[in-house]
């Protein structure tokens, strides 16, 4: 089984919730974390301020947040066709935080 493996180098915010993310094979991706801001992790993401204190982790090469929410970089530059699937997944999670409520 080969896991590829991808690193973070810098991004840019083009949109609320949006960001414009480059990796070190020269490629980059826009993407529109809204769809996932879901859950005890990801939830406090949907405030914008807090969203915008994204920053770079040179040591995990990701992009994370002062709660400690993070994206494998992979899922990040897989997000066209992995993103979907994490955003369904996301919407259980609010399903699940209701039922606990």
């Amino acid at each position: 089984m080969v896991h590829e493996i991808h690193a973070v180098l810098g991004f840019d915010k083009v949109a609320p919730f949006t960001l414009c993310v480059r990796f070190a094979d020269g490629t980059s991706q826009v993407i529109d974390f809204e769809p996932v801001l879901y859950g005890e992790l990801f939830g406090p993401l949907r405030d914008p301020a807090f969203f915008d204190r994204v920053w770079l982790d040179e040591e995990a090469r990701t992009l994370s947040w002062p709660n400690g929410a993070d994206f494998d970089p992979v899922l990040l530059h897989d997000w066209p066709t992995r993103g979907p699937e994490l955003a369904a997944l996301a919407r259980t999670w609010t399903t699940v935080a209701s039922a606990r409520s």
